[in-house]
């Protein structure tokens, strides 16, 4: 196993597991804490629009992925605020929009064609350095804007109205986080892929639920998790040649359920110990 950590590729995956799973345990925690996992999958989604956008016009995919992300989460937000359109109605129309932009740009660019998979279902041995600046910086700048403004974000995040009444800046926020949620989405597409890139911004939050109800818990438990899972599914993905995405999803979900069963065995145990 020694010899794997002498390629460069593979430290840089390593490294990329690391600020993953520091990203999307932290955001992951506003997300589901917030209850807004389906617009974050609608975010995600959409950034294909702009993937194959760039990739027909010659232009680093990424780029592309970063503004349809950003655009659908502000675009989404502004419509829950102004209750024009329903948000569920909105989410699905932006989701579809930005799937068949970047399915037909895809086609209309062949040369992209193998590329694609990449990015639908992810693979972490492909990211480069420049992948991995741009997830340290996230993963620097989510760690500072929860250090900073932890109460704020547990405040909205649990309560909006009582948040706002409080007279906290609740857009400012919203548009805030949003914004820090498309970007992360667009980060870790190497990780996990379009498909499956916010089953890893909610599936180690819920394990992480299992044995902690408070938000900072909840973010550090997470983390731990969301690093183990990306670790453990590359360690798997290499040696049996499977697809890391996947294997790194499958590696998070198997383990909550798991633990879920082995809490749920342990409490009936002692509720049987405990009854007269």
């Amino acid at each position: 196993m020694s010899e794997l950590f002498q390629y460069l590729f593979f430290q840089n995956a390593i490294m990329g597991c690391c600020l993953a799973g520091i990203v999307c345990g932290l955001v992951g925690t506003y997300i589901v804490s917030r209850r807004m996992v389906f617009i974050a999958g609608g975010i995600a989604h959409s950034s294909l629009g702009g993937v194959g956008l760039c990739a027909l016009c010659g232009m680093p995919p990424l780029i592309g992925a970063a503004a349809f992300s950003l655009l659908t989460g502000f675009g989404v937000q502004k419509l829950r605020h102004r209750q024009e359109v329903r948000e569920d109605s909105a989410i699905a129309m932006l989701w579809a929009l930005g799937m068949s932009i970047g399915i037909i740009c895809t086609y209309l660019s062949p040369a992209f064609l193998p590329s694609l998979s990449n990015y639908l279902f992810g693979n972490i041995l492909l990211i480069n350095t420049g992948d991995l600046a741009f997830l340290a910086i996230l993963t620097l700048l989510s760690i500072v804007i929860f250090f900073l403004f932890i109460p704020e974000i547990v405040a909205v995040s649990f309560d909006y109205e009582f948040a706002r009444s409080q007279g906290l800046h609740t857009a400012v926020i919203e548009y805030g986080m949003m914004g820090l949620i498309a970007l992360s989405v667009v980060a870790c597409l190497r990780v996990a892929g379009v498909v499956m890139v916010i089953s890893l911004m909610s599936v180690p939050q819920m394990t992480a639920n299992l044995f902690t109800r408070s938000f900072t818990g909840m973010a550090i438990l997470s983390t731990v998790i969301a690093i183990f899972c990306c670790l453990a599914g590359l360690m798997f993905s290499y040696y049996y040649n499977v697809p890391s995405g996947a294997t790194i999803i499958l590696f998070s979900i198997t383990i909550y359920i798991l633990l879920r069963t082995i809490k749920a065995i342990s409490l009936g145990f002692i509720k049987r110990k405990t009854c007269p």
